[in-house]
Formats: C-alpha cells, sequence, structure tokens
C-alpha cells in the first residue's frame, strides 16, 4: 500500500507539471543527440519468501516483505530523430538492497534480514513525447549483472545476549537479470531556445515491476522498484530558422503576424595563402595642378616642400625623396612627396623650357581680390626662387574654381567642399608642362616616375563574400573576432565583396585564426549573422617582381575626366602591358557624400578604365590579360591617401592600374 501512495503520487505531481506548463512551451531548436546524468533513489519492495540464505545458513522462519531507500546513478544518451519519437540508454549503477521485516522463529526469537543487493544495469527505452512538448512517456527493458550480493542475518538465540549477526553472499543468485520498466519526465530547458548549446534538467519516474525480478534461482523472493530522481541533459544544435518559426499572436489580436523569412544570403571568407612575392613599383606618378590654401591664410601652407634659392641647382625630378614635406605620416608622407614638390617641378620645368607660360588662377570663399593675393603667393616663389621671368606667369582671381567642387544647392560636407575650392589652379597650353594627350583647365602637370614602396598587394587582400547581400539587405558589416575574443568591426558596406588588407586584420601579427561574422540589416530593420571561419597569413615581401602603376585622377565630373584621360590610357599605358600579365583596376572615391554612392561611383570609375584597355587590346588582337577590378569607394582601409587635407581627398578620387607581369 505505501509503494502504491508513493509512485502514484510522484506520476499525478509530474503529469500536473506538464498540463500546466504546456500551454506556455513555445519551440525551440531540438538537438538531435543528447547526452547527461541521472541520479535518483529507489524504493525497492520485496515480496515472496526467503529462508535458506546459502549453503551454511538456514533461518528459523522465513522473511516475507521487505523495503529499502538507496541510491541510482547513470550515463545517459537520447536520440530524438523526430519531436514525437525517440530512443533511450542508460548505463548505470542500481541498488536494490534493503530490510526484510522482522520475523519470529518457533521458539520466539525475533529475526532480522538485511541485503545489500546491486548490479550494473543497461536499461534501452523507447521515448514517446505526446504533446510535442516537455512531456514524455518511456517504456522499455532493463538488463541487470549482480555485483554486490551481501546479506547481515540477525537473530536471537540467548535473551541474555539480545542478538547476534552473521554476514554473508546469498547463495543461488541470477548473475543476470532481464525486466522491464516504465517511467516518465519533464524536459525544463535551462539555457536560451535560439542558444547552439542546448542544456535541459529532467525530473523523472519510473516503476520496474516484479517480473522477471527474481533475484534467486531457488525459493520465491521476487522485488519491485519504484525510482524518483533528476538528469541534466546535454545537445548542440543549429538554431531553427526564423522562418520555419511560427509567430504568436495576442489573444485579442485580430491577424497573425506572417512569418519572417531569413533572406538567403551565402556568406564565405577566402584568405590567400600569401606567398611572398615583393613587387617593386615604378610608378608613374600624376601631378595634379592645384596648390591648396588653408583658411585664414594667404601664405604657401609649410606642408608644401619649399626651397631656398641655393638649393634649385641640386633639385632633380627623380630624386624626390630628398627633398620631403614637413609634419606628414604614413601613407600622405609616403605617396605625396611627389605632390608636395609640385612648385619645385613647375619651376625647374619651366626653366629647362623657357618659353612656356603658365597662369596661376587663385579662388578664394572671400572673392577674387583674395584670390589674386594666393595667385600671386605662388608666383614670388617660381620667381623669386627660381628666377623665372615674371611676364611668364599671368595672374587672375575669383570667389570659385573654374569647376568648382561645392555644387549650387549642395548641402552635404560643404566644409569639405569648401576646402577643396580654396585653391590655386595652374593652366597652361606649353605641352613641356603638361600630361601627354592634355590640354584645357583641368589638365594635370606631366607626372613624375617614383620607385613607390609597395604595399601588399590588392591579390594579397582577405576577401568577404556575402552572396545576395545587395537585394537582401540594406547594409552589412563584419565583426571579425581573434581567438583570445578580441573584435574589430569594418563597414557597413552595401556591395556583395570586400577586400580588406590583411596587415588591418593581423596588425602585427604574422598569422592567426578568426572567426569572421557578416551582420546584415535588413530593409525591414530585422538582424541576420552569418558565420564563417579562416587562417590569415600576413603577407611579406623578399625580392622578385617588377610591376608598373598609372593613375586616372577624377573631378566631380567623372565622364569628362574619363574622356580626357581616354588617349593617355589607349597610347601609354595599353601598350606597357606585358604578354600574359595581369592588370588590377581599383577604385577609390574621398570620404565626400553618401558611402553607399561613394562605392558604386568607384567601381563604375574602375570599370570604365577596363573598358577603355580591354578594348585597345582586342583591337590590337590581344586576349592574353588577366583583368581584376576593385571598388573601395570611401573606405579609409583601403585608400592610397588620407583624407584630413584637401589635396589627399583630390587624390583619393582615382582609378589606380597596377600592371603585373606574368609570374
Amino acid at each position: 500500500m505505501t509503494r502504491n501512495i508513493f509512485t502514484y503520487s510522484l506520476m499525478t505531481l509530474l503529469i500536473g507539471l506538464s498540463i500546466s506548463t504546456q500551454a506556455q512551451e513555445v519551440e525551440r531548436p531540438q538537438p538531435k543527440i543528447w547526452f547527461g546524468v541521472s541520479g535518483a533513489v529507489n524504493y525497492n519492495m520485496y515480496t515472496g519468501t526467503t529462508q535458506t540464505l546459502n549453503s551454511t545458513i538456514k533461518a528459523p522462519a522465513a522473511f516475507h516483505e521487505g523495503f529499502g531507500l538507496t541510491p541510482y546513478g547513470s550515463f545517459l544518451i537520447e536520440y530524438r530523430p523526430t519531436p514525437i519519437l525517440g530512443f533511450m540508454l542508460n548505463l548505470g549503477y542500481d541498488n536494490r538492497g534493503g530490510s526484510f521485516k522482522e520475523t519470529v522463529s518457533p521458539c520466539n526469537c525475533p529475526e532480522e534480514l538485511e541485503t545489500s543487493l546491486s548490479y550494473a544495469t543497461i536499461e534501452p527505452t523507447i521515448r514517446i513525447t505526446p504533446f510535442g512538448s516537455g512531456f514524455y512517456v518511456y517504456v522499455g527493458g532493463a538488463y541487470s549483472y549482480n555485483i554486490n550480493k551481501a546479506f547481515t542475518y540477525t537473530f536471537d538465540v540467548d535473551p541474555e545476549a539480545r542478538f547476534n549477526s552473521v554476514q554473508g553472499n546469498f547463495s543461488d543468485i541470477n548473475q543476470n537479470v532481464i525486466s522491464g520498466l516504465v517511467g516518465m519526465g519533464y524536459d525544463i530547458p535551462l539555457s536560451s531556445k535560439n542558444s547552439a548549446n542546448q542544456v535541459s534538467l529532467s525530473p523523472f519516474v519510473s516503476y520496474h515491476p516484479y517480473f522477471g525480478q527474481h533475484p534467486r534461482s531457488v525459493e520465491s523472493w521476487s522485488l519491485s522498484t519504484a525510482r524518483a530522481g533528476v538528469a541534466i541533459k546535454f545537445g548542440k544544435t543549429k538554431p531553427i530558422p526564423a522562418k520555419e518559426i511560427a509567430p504568436v499572436a495576442p489573444i485579442a489580436a485580430v491577424a497573425v503576424v506572417a512569418p519572417v523569412e531569413v533572406p538567403d544570403v551565402k556568406f564565405s571568407v577566402y584568405s590567400p595563402e600569401n606567398i611572398p612575392v615583393e613587387r617593386r613599383v615604378r610608378e608613374t606618378f600624376p601631378i595634379r595642378n592645384y596648390v591648396f590654401f588653408d583658411f585664414g591664410s594667404n601664405e604657401i601652407p609649410e606642408r608644401y616642400v619649399l626651397l631656398k634659392k641655393g638649393e634649385v641647382k641640386e633639385f632633380k625630378e627623380d630624386q624626390l625623396e630628398v627633398f620631403t614635406p614637413k609634419n606628414l605620416e604614413g601613407r600622405s608622407k609616403r605617396e605625396m612627396t611627389a605632390y608636395y614638390n609640385i612648385l619645385n617641378i613647375l619651376g625647374d620645368r619651366m626653366s629647362k623650357n623657357p618659353t612656356s607660360t603658365i597662369k596661376l588662377i587663385g579662388a578664394s570663399e572671400n572673392g577674387p581680390q583674395e584670390g589674386r593675393v594666393m595667385a600671386e603667393s605662388v608666383k614670388k616663389y617660381l620667381v623669386d626662387i627660381f628666377g623665372i621671368d615674371a611676364a611668364r606667369i599671368a595672374i587672375e582671381g575669383r570667389d570659385k574654381p573654374k569647376l568648382p567642387s561645392e555644387k549650387p544647392g549642395a548641402t552635404q560636407d560643404l566644409e569639405l567642399l569648401r576646402q577643396g575650392d580654396r585653391r590655386v589652379s595652374i593652366e597652361s597650353s606649353s605641352p613641356a608642362l603638361l600630361m601627354e594627350f592634355q590640354s584645357g583647365e583641368e589638365a594635370p602637370l606631366k607626372p613624375v616616375e617614383i620607385n613607390a614602396v609597395q604595399q601588399a598587394p590588392l591579390d594579397s587582400y582577405v576577401s568577404f563574400n556575402a552572396d545576395g547581400a545587395d537585394e537582401a539587405f540594406s547594409s552589412w558589416s563584419l565583426e571579425i573576432t581573434d581567438v583570445d575574443g578580441k573584435m574589430q568591426k569594418f563597414g557597413p558596406y552595401d556591395q556583395e565583396q570586400v577586400s580588406i588588407p590583411g596587415k588591418s586584420i593581423l596588425g602585427n601579427n604574422k598569422e592567426g585564426n578568426y572567426k569572421a561574422t557578416m551582420v546584415g540589416t535588413t530593409k525591414n530593420g530585422e538582424t541576420v549573422k552569418k558565420e564563417d571561419r579562416v587562417h590569415m597569413v600576413l603577407w611579406t615581401p623578399p625580392t622578385d617582381e617588377q610591376g608598373m602603376r598609372y593613375s586616372v585622377i577624377y573631378g566631380f565630373d567623372e565622364s569628362k575626366s574619363i574622356a580626357i584621360y581616354e588617349k593617355y590610357l589607349t597610347d601609354v599605358v595599353t601598350p606597357k602591358i606585358p604578354k600574359n600579365g595581369t592588370v588590377i583596376i581599383h577604385g577609390y572615391t574621398d570620404i565626400t557624400g553618401d558611402a553607399g554612392y561613394n562605392e558604386r561611383l568607384s567601381l563604375a570609375r574602375a570599370n570604365d578604365v577596363k573598358g577603355i584597355i580591354e578594348t585597345e587590346l582586342k583591337n590590337k588582337g590581344r586576349n592574353d590579360v588577366k583583368f581584376e577590378v576593385y571598388g573601395f569607394g570611401e573606405d579609409e582601409q583601403a585608400a592610397p591617401f588620407e583624407n584630413k587635407l584637401p589635396e589627399e581627398r583630390f587624390y583619393n578620387r582615382t582609378v589606380i592600374i597596377d600592371i603585373i607581369p606574368k609570374k
């Protein structure tokens, strides 16, 4: 009677828990395979007859009933191929010990019998989840292997010396026992429903009836057990995509919200092996025909290289590294040394070509008069330092340049645009001063050739591909995390492919393992994350390869810029491309304007340049050249120059052409 009350109480409690929480249960990702451990208490119930304990001990009176509370523990595995049906396997230690009810021998002497009977057990069961929630029932069998058969028999043979105890082992113990069981449990999730690592706590009860559970092959002793305990289970799974989860509408809602579909975006990362190859680059560097002035000053800024009269004879265009600008760091110091020598290059060329003439047009937001003063400061430098005849230099003042950056009605980045418009433009009709095939007010000066310090080439960059992002997202960004958990963020982007120099990610490390997370924002404001892992190796240069570099500079009028460069690209650049060479074309913009628009603009410019070169190659009967085209927009991680000064921003409006010979 006691065992029935105990068992039924536990079963009723567990069923009540299931019914009360079922309505609150929400769908969550369910692993198919779970591992865990369990612990429980056995309530063992003895019936039948036991009297002959072994070959040497026989109790005067038989024992018939008994009970015991003993421990049970197991390792468990669960396999749940469907939400309803599954399988469980417990490998455990099962103690079935207890005490028989005291009996009285014919001499009216009390007798007691205790046992520590225990087994190693294997319990395979079928798991059924009838309501698709956390509540489940299970039924199956048990194979038990006896590991302990000890007993303690206590009896009264002398009223003066109350009890005597004898310890021993039962004889005729069944070494192998096969029986059945039935039970129920409830899985209580301990982790978030969207977590990849799932943990649940599962209270359970089971009943092991006496069928088959006869400890001995003699007499009629049988036992049954009610078990109550708890298991902790661990599983791993991928979260269910949002489109598979039906939203739960409030009770008072009139309409059900449609499921949110996760955009079909495939995210991957490619990091090249970066076998060390140095590209020594001979760069044809354009000289922009502008000198920019600071607000509030009519003097040539100190960042320009200004010589003393005695230094002129030492100046040579092919040794510009001797005459470096002041107070500049990073890319601007390295790559713009040529530009900051613009007045010295101009003075040297005018000295060597005495028939050449120029016109200096100063533009100031304060009016034409200040523009003339700015132009006069440039003229004075050329006359005083290089000895140029003042009659060869004309002067004009304006409130805006002929081709201003600030357009009528402009509202964005006005400060940056006005910095770019405060300048002295250099115009000339003398071919000795100008870039080949160029003329007019926007014609750059003839470029200089410099030995560029080669940074990591574009084909050494790490590529991040988000196929389908242009349709699925309004923008997306990158979170790159190293093995120590340090995160770097890049973006946002609105194109499908992004390339980042390995140096920007690795820093001073030569290589490393990273987790790259794409964080996309859908057009309705939802956030989508996808991950990939990548091993990166830093590009390092030995000595091997010679390359050439040319640049095309753009103003705000991109169609005109490409028009004045077309003949230069066809007649100067294209003939330099070697057989089976590679042409890497990368477009950029400055930081003025919208980032998304600049991204598209830079790629359009790069493709325009590619189209001109590719057409000229086909006209020459060539199809041996490989092209790589990139558009970096205003990405400051990839920009060739900084964006602090107007001349840096003007040089960032560019397409750079790298010509690489066949390896």
